[in-house]
């Protein structure tokens, strides 16, 4: 099996190839560290994790390259806000990316670069589109001559018309701004003069005191751990422009093209069919999340819910529906590792040096779905059809089956650790009583005592976990 995504550049659907002489390039836009990630945030690095763990599963040999965005026009700001230095405001917001990361059991990159710590990249980078032309001085700043390069707009498929007129009328326009509108093709910064409520923040320069402009920073960083042409670049469909335009145009600008042979972009995610918005008061963090009672591995299951090129709408009851999936494929976990005669924990064990086998025989279509453009909600079809109706297994394939199934959960970036510790709970005879009074209650549809019982076992510690016709306590 091989991985066949949709590239944005083409329009087309293409394969995944490990090159002969190195390994497998991805770069992956990383966070801007002024505040906490939030679910739609980390459907795009949930979606890139999988991509991830699939082509591992595919032997593939893989450097994996994601960035912090630690200076910019946000986080500045928001340093002097909270009156702190930059280094010490991003590193807090860092440290709370990080360990929301590992809750969602998202691998660790290769390498995770800080633009702070490549400011020297980016000053070659930005010598070098001087030297060719691209890029000029104004005022102690230095801007991209979009007019220079003739395939801008080319990814994210701008109207060449609309565009020639924008750009003819955008001559000696220049645009300051990290972030703007679609409809807005002027000559980006790459260098950006210093100003004096950027307080102690910037680094000297050939162009005078500043700091770099946003877009400059990933292709310095992509060029510095992955060289001239990337595998595969991934990131929101927000960043397609200007984010990835920019990119492309001072990348091949300097370097010559490619800059990327694969783009991939996710699509945006709704809350309860609403955007996201902070006047809306639903952008949801892991920390809210987990005050509701969800867990993050429900949260991961719920953002592969579908597919990454579609919105994805983001509800409570897709919450619960992802903790009742879990839960099954949890109890089916224990169940096969009994009938293969191996512990939960050794099935465990078998994700860290799981490769899918070149021949599937019993979950050969649920890889195949993610193999063709990642398609994981067919996949979660083919994975519960598979548990409803799983053939009789003789006991020479137990192996073959364990690995195939271990090679799922590692897909799905499922590791077990719940089903173990589900496992392992000693829950107190009043607490299973109270617990049962509460199903009860809530078969009676007397749900206010249901919920009176419920919020008396989370303030002993204890959480409930409903399905459609059980449950299960758990502590909190």
């Amino acid at each position: 099996m091989r991985l066949r995504l949709y590239n944005t550049y083409t329009r087309a659907y293409e394969e995944i190839q490990q090159p002969k002489d190195r390994k497998l390039g991805v770069y992956c836009c990383g966070p801007t560290v002024y505040g906490p990630a939030h679910v739609g945030n980390f459907r795009t690095y949930v979606i890139q994790d999988s991509v991830l763990r699939l082509l591992k599963l595919l032997s593939n040999d893989v450097c994996y390259v994601r960035n912090l965005t630690d200076v910019d026009d946000k986080t500045i700001r928001g340093a002097r806000d909270a009156q702190k230095a930059l280094s010490d405001y991003t590193q807090h917001w860092i440290e709370v990316f990080q360990k929301d990361c590992d809750r969602l059991n998202l691998l660790p990159p290769t390498v995770e670069p800080r633009a702070t710590a490549t400011i020297e990249a980016q000053q070659d980078l930005i010598k070098i589109l001087i030297q060719k032309g691209h890029a000029y001085e104004r005022g102690g700043s230095v801007y991209f001559k979009v007019s220079s390069f003739k395939d801008y707009g080319r990814l994210s498929h701008l109207d060449a018309r609309k565009l020639e007129t924008q750009s003819t009328n955008s001559a000696g326009r220049s645009n300051d701004a990290d972030e703007y509108d679609r409809d807005q093709v002027a000559d980006f910064v790459l260098w950006k003069a210093y100003k004096p409520e950027d307080g102690d923040i910037f680094w000297n320069s050939p162009w005078g005191k500043g700091r770099p402009g946003w877009h400059i920073e990933c292709s310095a960083m992509s060029h510095e751990y992955l060289g001239k042409t990337v595998d595969l670049h991934t990131g929101g469909v927000d960043l397609c422009f200007p984010h990835h335009e920019n990119e492309i145009a001072q990348s091949e600008a300097a370097y010559g093209g490619p800059f990327v042979r694969h783009w991939m972009h996710i699509a945006h995610l709704k809350v309860e069919g609403q955007k996201m918005s902070k006047s809306l008061g639903n952008l949801l963090t892991l920390d809210m999340l987990q005050d509701r009672q969800y867990t993050p591995s429900a949260v991961r299951y719920a953002l592969l819910a579908g597919h990454y090129r579609q919105p994805l709408n983001f509800t409570f009851d897709l919450l619960k529906a992802s903790q009742v999936a879990l839960q099954k494929i949890h109890a089916f976990s224990q169940k096969l590792a009994q009938m293969c005669n191996v512990s939960l924990e050794q099935l465990k064990s078998l994700q860290t040096t799981i490769v899918l086998p070149k021949e599937c025989r019993f979950l050969k279509a649920f890889f195949e779905a993610l193999c063709e453009d990642l398609n994981t909600p067919k996949a979660l079809g083919c994975l519960f059809l598979f548990i409803r109706k799983m053939p009789t297994v003789e006991v020479p394939m137990f192996p073959l089956l364990l690995k195939e199934w271990a090679a799922c959960l590692y897909a799905l970036g499922i590791d077990l650790n719940e089903a173990l510790q589900e496992e392992e709970v000693h829950v107190p005879l009043p607490v299973r009583r109270m617990a049962e009074q509460r199903w009860q209650a809530k078969l009676a549809r007397d749900f206010k005592a249901a919920d009176d019982i419920r919020k008396i076992l989370e303030e002993s510690g204890w959480k409930i976990l409903d399905s459609k016709d059980s449950y299960k306590v758990l502590p909190l």
